[in-house]
């Protein structure tokens, strides 16, 4: 069986900066982490690997430096990589990224494909699914628990509001996976060896074969038409209560803020 698993290299949250003109997301310059919700995924492949056997592949589209994010998989235990790169790829949406990837994994010829709930830095869900739709295959997302997989169908119980949802779906097929899945696993010594030696090949949009008008900022129909910065429009007053005397001032504030605004009724008493 051969099991892909697309990851993501992200900003860190902290860090997360938006190009105005553009809509996009400024990766460059960056300090970037492999998505956490793909660590999941990752866990799920390597423990179907060791249930049915097979080969995990996992693959990432990005500007050379995502590179690293693969070889943290293949420290984990992944045993190859491919690299998407291509500045054709830059700006692209969800559309765009799931179609690019999509192309990626048609040439692998994955019996299964395993994402991410979704990425912290999009926070939309779409890529996973998306990836189905252009490949035609079968569909499962939310998925908390693997219950069976063989080499033509897999049963899972997905996550939904009212609980548990078990079904069954056929191979090939796409799964989207919540944190339930599995506990990640830490990369081994020897893992971090074969990542220094490992040499993952890049493809770029020629090597497959895809669609120009359908690449990158060009090629994405989502348009972001304005960014704002969210204004704190709330203030607040600080006091101190260090000593006896600040202590009876800050409540003396205190009282008075909340009779101001009649906000819990408050009987005023001499010596307060």
């Amino acid at each position: 069986m051969h099991i892909v698993v697309p990851i993501k290299q992200v900003p860190e949250t902290s860090n997360v900066q938006m190009d105005r003109e553009t809509g996009t997301m400024i990766r460059s310059g960056s300090a970037a982490i492999v998505n956490p919700l793909d660590l999941y995924s990752l866990e799920a492949a390597l423990q179907i690997r060791e249930q049915i056997g097979g080969k995990i592949t996992v693959i990432t589209m990005g500007p050379p430096s995502a590179v690293k994010v693969l070889k943290e998989a293949i420290a984990m235990g992944c045993d190859e990589a491919v690299h998407i790169s291509d500045r054709a790829f830059g700006g692209a949406d969800t559309w765009a990224t799931s179609y690019t990837l999509s192309e990626a994994i048609r040439k692998l010829e994955a019996d299964i494909v395993i994402t991410g709930e979704r990425a912290t830095d999009g926070d939309t869900g779409q890529v996973g699914p998306g990836i189905a739709a252009w490949l035609n295959m079968s569909l499962v997302t939310f998925t908390a628990h693997i219950k069976e997989i063989s080499d033509s169908h897999i049963i899972a119980e997905r996550l939904v509001e009212e609980g548990y949802q078990t079904v069954r779906a056929a191979l090939p097929a796409v799964v989207t996976v919540v944190k339930e899945i599995a506990t990640p696993r830490l990369p081994t010594l020897r893992g971090k060896k074969k990542s220094m030696q490992i040499n993952i090949p890049v493809w770029d949009a020629e090597a497959l074969h895809a669609k120009p008008e359908y690449l990158g900022l060009k090629g994405s129909p989502t348009r972001v038409v304005k960014i704002e910065t969210p204004k704190v429009t709330r203030t607040c007053i600080m006091v101190k209560a260090i000593d006896e005397e600040s202590v009876r001032n800050a409540v003396t504030q205190l009282i008075q803020f909340l009779d101001d605004r009649d906000l819990v009724p408050v009987q005023k008493r001499s010596g307060v």
